[in-house]
């Protein structure tokens, strides 16, 4: 084998995947961001409101970034990894951070949050967001698109028929998912984006991070596959493929 391949290999199978900060993959790969800047207008939002709750906030990485907060600030956080992190980031800001499951209820009073926000959350429980959130508040969030990262899926496991992964939005029928729980959709718009790999440590290290995307994947179980597009990037330069992100406000009446 190659060993510049055994390098990049050994040295993204070693480092941390802990939190949401993707930092490491600087030069290493770029992600194309939607125009919206989710960001700044959860900054915006935070600013009008006097109580709001990031769920699936990983490290709390994309929630400090959006500060300052309300005066009744909670983050929620259902991977024990991410709970030490996001705590150590988010208490000096005035969050609380609190452990939830994987699976419903949320561990909060009915209508006790003015907003509810999220960026990329792995799941949408669209009666709970509506439970907690008091009459006149918001669910504010981006979530990963129906356009997933087919190409890059496709290079490990082959044609596959589309399956919706937890978390992921279609704007056609989401209209529908959020009515039934009672709210209304204010604002709702969708991007693709153009996502680059520059070396095939960069892929590895993205795809231990969401683990989600190929489920079974480690580096021996996809070793000749992994070589393979270590060669064509050391042709082509890059590798590419696409995802898309959905921006979407909806009000509780």
């Amino acid at each position: 084998m190659n060993r510049a391949f055994d390098e990049l290999v050994a040295e993204a199978d070693s480092v941390s995947v802990a939190g949401w900060d993707f930092s490491w993959l600087e030069g290493r790969a770029t992600e194309e961001r939607p125009s919206w800047r989710y960001q700044r207008l959860l900054r915006g939002r935070l600013a009008e409101v006097s109580s709001a709750l990031d769920v699936y906030t990983g490290g709390g990485e994309v929630l400090a970034g959006a500060a300052p907060f309300p005066p009744t600030m909670a983050a929620a956080e259902p991977w024990p990894p991410n709970l030490a992190l996001a705590t150590r980031l988010l208490h000096p800001l005035g969050a609380v951070v609190v452990a939830t499951g994987d699976e419903p209820p949320l561990p909060f009073a009915d209508a006790a949050f003015d907003l509810i926000c999220s960026r990329h959350p792995s799941a949408v429980w669209w009666d709970e967001i509506a439970r907690v959130l008091k009459p006149g508040g918001a669910y504010f969030a981006q979530h990963v698109g129906v356009i997933y990262l087919r190409e890059l899926i496709e290079h490990f496991v082959g044609p596959r028929p589309h399956e919706r992964i937890r978390g992921q939005l279609d704007p056609d029928t989401v209209r529908a998912e959020v009515a039934a729980a009672g709210l209304e959709v204010v604002d709702l718009r969708h991007e693709q984006i153009r996502l680059e790999f520059f070396d095939v440590g960069a892929v590895i290290y993205f795809l231990r991070k969401l683990s989600w995307v190929i489920p079974d994947f480690t580096v021996g179980r996809y070793h000749d596959k992994l070589f393979r597009m270590h060669q064509q990037i050391e042709t082509e330069g890059v590798f590419v493929t696409y995802s898309s992100r959905v921006l979407i406000e909806a009000h509780k009446p």
